[in-house]
């Protein structure tokens, strides 16, 4: 049984424009399908503004969809009563933000910042909580000593390992890590992707993680999924990208990435990022996208399943193995 799991989720929200009686609605997700099975990581691209984010917090619990499913262990987790809802949710799924130094309570010492989950959730005795904060600080690389200290007086690596241990305390199955390296130093980001992944594999966690780093989620992940405008247009095995992409989109995102030997040549998009309160009709990449036809502005492809486990939404897919040189040269064709 999948351990979390999406089906046509949607996340409108109403924002104020263009007038003082007029709202607009801002469509931050859009028929959103998605599976995370145990133990599995997921790694989520996209450009800023894409519906990462929301995403994000769809699969915490933190945002109610509009429409749609939201199913843990196969049960609706909004159609549970409040409590149990925070019960099972909290006790399961984690999360890590971005930025360390907002996501942590400065007031408070690392100790009783790592027994809050613990207190809240009534988990064992005072005595077994206050061991529990120490096991943590020692599974993140951190000394016992560290608990007595306020968040200010750490280092942004430390900080963030503080947060990995406070989204651990409840021995949760999921977690989710919305772009936990970017608010870090250079030097430190490897550390934490490597504590990640250490964690994952001592603890058998499932992990959703969320970032603009592109070739570190490929490398981290059993699965990357590409949104575009609050939608996920594919979803490819990590091993199979980029060149067994089959999303103009996805091409063109991974194009767009440095590599170590070669000098970054990208697939030309044309024109800015549409608006979320005025999505284009049919596909949302059409506007951009150099193999757009009148179908693609008359419906939104529906989902087209490549092998087992790799699906896309494209009218028009680019051919599987396409280099970026023979998409750079389509695409200037078509411009």
């Amino acid at each position: 049984m999948n351990l979390l799991s999406l089906s046509d989720v949607h996340v409108v929200h109403k924002a104020r424009s263009g007038g003082l009686f007029r709202r607009d609605r801002v469509y931050a997700l859009t028929g959103a399908d998605l599976t995370i099975a145990p133990g599995e990581t997921v790694g989520v691209v996209g450009e800023s503004g894409c519906g990462k984010s929301t995403l994000a917090k769809v699969l915490v619990g933190l945002q109610r969809p509009t429409l749609g499913t939201v199913s843990f262990r196969g049960e609706n987790i909004w159609t549970m009563k409040d409590s149990r809802r925070r019960s099972v949710i909290g006790s399961n799924v984690a999360m890590v933000f971005q930025d360390p130094s907002t996501a942590l309570n400065r007031r408070l010492p690392v100790r009783q910042v790592l027994r809050d989950p613990l207190d809240v959730h009534r988990r064992g005795t005072a005595r077994e909580r206050d061991a529990r904060v120490d096991d943590l600080l020692g599974q993140v690389g951190l000394p016992a000593s560290v608990a007595e200290l306020l968040p200010g007086q750490l280092s942004g690596g430390q900080r963030q390992r503080v947060a990995i241990a406070r989204a651990l305390a409840l021995s949760p199955q999921l977690i989710i890590a919305d772009e936990p390296t970017s608010a870090l130093d250079v030097s430190v980001r490897a550390q934490i992707l490597n504590l990640l992944l250490d964690l994952k594999e001592r603890l058998g966690l499932a992990l959703v993680f969320v970032s603009h780093d592109i070739q570190t989620v490929r490398r981290m992940s059993d699965r990357v999924v590409t949104m575009y405008l609050g939608r996920i247009v594919e979803q490819t095995p990590a091993g199979a990208v980029p060149y067994g992409a089959r999303h103009p989109y996805t091409r063109a995102l991974f194009s767009a990435t440095p590599g170590l030997l070669a000098p970054i040549d990208p697939i030309p998009l044309v024109g800015p990022v549409p608006s979320a309160t005025r999505p284009p009709s049919g596909c949302p990449f059409r506007t951009r996208c150099w193999n757009a036809s009148d179908a693609c502005s008359e419906s939104m492809p529906p989902v087209t399943v490549d092998g087992s486990d790799h699906l896309f939404r494209c009218h028009h897919p680019v051919a599987g193995g396409a280099t970026d040189l023979e998409l750079i040269s389509q695409a200037q064709e078509r411009s």
